[in-house]
């Protein structure tokens, strides 16, 4: 099974909700990026989304672009990212890790030959922000075929007849955009947000997890009434920025993401 699914069985039944960081593959230093990726572990994240450099990008706010840009300038490519998760999984084996990124670096590996290397380096899913889920054919099979997730997206502007297919396609979990924006925004409307989750988890056949402004503990907490999950993204990202060294940034993540955690199980 895929650890995301199994992942999500074992919340369920423990009658959890899922906390998914994000951060972004090489920053703040290439150095960083595992041990910030274990201490996330240790502190309680169920799921990782890493991110994957991209030159231009078309969701992320000022902070993931200016992220995204200094990791780029030390060398974290792709291939880069994917050695980075191999040497994560030396130590865990159980974590479901998501690359979330943009379509132009996996049309430049190709298809097939990505999803082959994502798999055996230890990647359970990728959310692709620019791929449209009606243009997504080609890029699903080869997916298929190693039993890589394709994580899609929703938002407050999908229609009834794309929601009805992003349901039906639906893989590992499916990202609810809490707001029409970037991420990083100070616009979520909880209450807004937490009425359209409910619609949404009502017809999807997968988890349903919410992200975009989702910046502390209380955030978090509101988000979760109606989300099996919440990702935290923008907020981390600039809290591991000032880190002078690897020991510094995985502490910043552990002292970021336990009140996160204990908001969620409490």
């Amino acid at each position: 099974m895929n650890r995301i699914d199994a992942k999500f069985q074992q919340l369920q039944a423990a009658g959890r909700k899922a906390l998914i960081p994000f951060v972004t593959a090489g920053d703040p230093s290439l150095e960083a990026t595992v041990p910030v990726m274990h201490a996330l572990v240790e502190a309680g994240a169920d799921v990782l989304e890493l991110g994957v450099p991209f030159s231009d990008p078309m969701a992320d706010g000022p902070t993931i672009q200016r992220s995204s840009e200094r990791a780029i300038a030390r060398g974290a490519g792709l291939s880069w990212v994917l050695e980075a998760v191999r040497e994560f999984r030396g130590r865990d084996a159980d974590t479901p890790v998501v690359l979330m990124g943009y379509l132009n670096p996996i049309e430049i590996r190709g298809n097939a030959r990505f999803a082959r290397d994502a798999v055996a380096a230890g990647v359970d899913g990728v959310l692709l922000v620019d791929l449209p889920p009606e243009e997504a054919g080609d890029l699903r099979a080869a997916f298929n075929e190693t039993g890589l997730a394709l994580i899609l997206l929703a938002s407050p502007t999908t229609t009834d007849a794309r929601l009805a297919l992003l349901c039906d396609d639906a893989q590992g979990y499916l990202y609810y955009v809490s707001f029409a924006g970037v991420t990083g925004a100070d616009r979520l409307d909880t209450g807004a947000a937490n009425d359209r989750l409910h619609t949404i988890r009502a017809r999807s056949r997968v988890p349903v997890v919410a992200g975009f402004g989702i910046k502390d503990a209380a955030s978090a907490a509101a988000m979760a009434r109606e989300a099996d999950g919440v990702v935290v993204g923008s907020a981390l990202v600039a809290e591991l920025a000032e880190a002078a060294d690897a020991q510094a940034a995985a502490g910043a993540a552990r002292g970021f993401l336990t009140p996160l955690r204990q908001a969620l199980d409490g």
